[in-house]
């Protein structure tokens, strides 16, 4: 299958209407079963010329993540990192969290004209955001929109891999927290995490120890006879402090690629109703 290749066409339409701060936002880690769901939003300077090897994040190894990150971040007028914790996800559903993920990255880019969004059409989002359009595979074929999922890409994998030292024995820092079987082998024989999302039908499943196929992408609201049945599970559930949910959005500023020797500072905890902090330019 030949790789797309993310054009500015959109951007440009929009550059020769004379606006100026076009914001290209996508979100990574809807499908896995624990972390936060990261959106990025990135702004491009008009007129500018694409970095080659830029393109969906999905199609792009590890390595070339973290080389084109530093490059997208040089040259973008600004960038904005938001994100939904697990506590948010639980409470609203996966598919409103991440479009709470996706505004609070597209505040965080201080000021624009425009966004340009992956997928489809997303009820009340203008009300929330202003004039937007939706590009279905938007990451694969719009600039702006790939570069924003390569940024958000590193940062949730980089998330991952903190927590991953935390929690050691999930497989955080290669699965990233999809249901792959040595994460699944690893919640039956050590438990939940304060970090893993409870209301995902394919924990239940893990739980129970059913082998059907899992449906990552179905609703993952939970009855309240499921939650029952997840309560009574045998399964230890870790104890958590503070700062479950403050933790996994405090890490997603991270510029520098991670050095798992660093310690990881939990001390100090995050005011999640404080209001977004404006991006700097870039």
């Amino acid at each position: 299958m030949a790789v797309i290749v993310p054009t500015l066409r959109h951007e440009r339409r929009l550059w020769n209407d004379g606006l100026t701060r076009v914001v290209g936002v996508d979100e990574v880690g809807v499908a896995p079963t624990c972390g936060a769901v990261v959106a990025a939003a990135v702004i491009m300077r008009p007129g500018c010329h694409r970095i080659p090897g830029v393109r969906d994040s999905k199609t792009l190894s590890a390595g070339q993540r973290e080389r084109l990150d530093p490059l997208i971040r040089k040259r973008a007028l600004a960038i904005g990192v938001g994100a939904a914790s697990v506590r948010e996800i639980d409470q609203l559903n996966i598919y409103h969290a991440t479009h709470l993920a996706m505004r609070r990255a597209i505040a965080r880019v201080g000021g624009h004209e425009h966004v340009l969004v992956d997928g489809n059409r997303i009820a009340g989002f203008e009300h929330q955001v202003g004039p937007y359009t939706n590009v279905v595979d938007g990451d694969a074929r719009v600039y702006t929109i790939a570069c924003a999922s390569v940024v958000a890409k590193v940062v949730r994998d980089r998330m991952m891999a903190r927590l991953a030292a935390r929690y050691p024995g999930y497989g955080w820092e290669h699965n990233q927290g999809y249901a792959t079987r040595d994460h699944r082998d690893a919640i039956r024989a050590m438990g939940l995490t304060p970090f893993h999302r409870r209301s995902f039908l394919a924990l239940q499943r893990t739980l129970a120890g059913d082998q059907l196929d899992f449906d990552l992408l179905a609703d993952p609201a939970a009855s309240p006879a499921t939650h029952e049945r997840l309560e009574r599970e045998l399964m230890p559930v870790m104890a958590d402090d503070a700062t479950l949910d403050a933790l996994d959005l405090s890490l997603l500023d991270l510029d520098e690629p991670l050095d798992l020797d660093e310690p990881l500072d939990l001390d100090e905890p995050l005011d999640l109703d404080e209001p977004p902090v404006e991006a700097a330019t870039r």
